[in-house]
């Protein structure tokens, strides 16, 4: 059996862990602008990061089958969530009625139909060059941002802003990224994370929704060209965040690390403790720089608990439609029972 990449694993954890985290600090970036700053910096790096480590894994694309399997795998818990999240939607916000809409993705649920797009695009644009690729996909990318009825529909604006990152990935190989950890630029993406920390702080308004890549540039009020200069800008500082993160990713086993298989099964399912959080008055607990503290310990056990063996025993049926983790968990859980039976008999 091949070893799983720690480094890999450890990267996809600690992106999920921001994923949660992030979405805990939307809460307050109106009320703190220090809270509105970190919560900018881990946009222009967390999601594009995911993407990129999506790329480079896509490998595959040309097997016969493919795109079946990554339809069962995609967009069949994309399907599912989405009628669960409408029906958790309808309850929790007293909605007068139930709307189930496959074609508008909820929420965080944009990331699996633009997965399943990137790579069928994939199939089409390997053929080209690297430079040519990755030039073609930045040219629909910033000119997406001119239309307006692809914004959330089907995630059409997502899947052609972020597809450059994920072609990046895609190109890039596993000696490259290797590369990234040597000292020198771990210095430099401490400095560079710093550094656009207080590039927030010193120009506050810039907006957070232009590290979304879900609006076109009319919905920001900014003019044709200016927007697509901004969205050019942005791509640039999310490049320089993402190789930026990657070079400071540990490489070692940690507590972790075997978790990071598990990033999906977070990704789905956090959405209900987030919502459920922001309609809750428990929110107005955290307003002092130490209970922020206490927030990220929040989404770290959360991150945990989601990532776990008995919670993905008993989720895989709906996200993966399989049951071979739960009845795993079961034999687990069977042959601890018997052996304490065994030794308390024994004694």
């Amino acid at each position: 059996m091949k070893k799983r990449d720690y480094y890999f694993d450890n990267a996809k954890f600690i992106l999920i862990f921001f994923v949660v985290f992030g979405h805990l600090l939307r809460s307050f970036i109106d009320d703190n602008g220090v809270i509105y700053n970190i919560y900018k910096v881990i946009y222009t790096f967390h999601m594009p990061a995911f993407i990129l480590v999506s790329g480079f894994f896509a490998r595959g694309f040309s097997e016969k089958g493919y795109i079946i399997k990554i339809a069962r795998k995609l967009i069949l818990p994309y399907l599912i969530f989405q009628i669960i999240y409408s029906v958790f939607y309808y309850f929790l916000y007293n909605e007068s009625k139930l709307v189930l809409s496959p074609l508008d993705p909820h929420w965080s649920l944009w990331f699996l139909i633009s997965l399943f797009f990137w790579n069928v695009l994939l199939i089409g644009v390997s053929k080209l060059t690297p430079a040519a690729g990755l030039g073609t996909a930045l040219v629909f990318g910033l000119l997406s941002g001119y239309f307006e009825g692809l914004s959330n529909w089907l995630s059409l604006s997502r899947t052609f802003v972020f597809f450059p990152m994920f072609l990046l990935g895609y190109y890039m190989n596993k000696e490259q990224v290797m590369m990234l950890t040597r000292p020198p630029f771990k210095i430099t993406a401490a400095l560079s994370f710093a550094a656009v920390f207080a590039g927030f702080t010193l120009y506050p308004n810039i907006d957070y929704e232009w590290l979304l890549g879900s609006k076109p540039y009319a919905s920001m009020e900014t003019g044709a060209v200016a927007g697509m200069l901004i969205r050019l800008g942005i791509y640039l500082l999310s490049t320089w965040m993402v190789l930026s993160f990657l070079s400071i990713v540990p490489k070692k086993q940690y507590f972790f690390t075997s978790l990071g298989k598990n990033t999906l099964y977070v990704y789905l399912l956090h959405g209900f403790f987030i919502r459920v959080f922001r309609e809750s008055g428990v929110k107005n607990f955290f307003t002092e720089p130490e209970t922020f503290l206490l927030l990220a310990l929040i989404a770290l056990l959360l991150t945990l608990l989601l990532s776990s063996n008995p919670a993905t025993a008993l989720t895989q049926p709906i996200i993966e439609l399989k049951l071979s983790r739960f009845s795993a968990y079961k034999l687990k859980i069977s042959i601890f029972f018997k052996a304490y039976r065994k030794k308390i008999l024994s004694n």
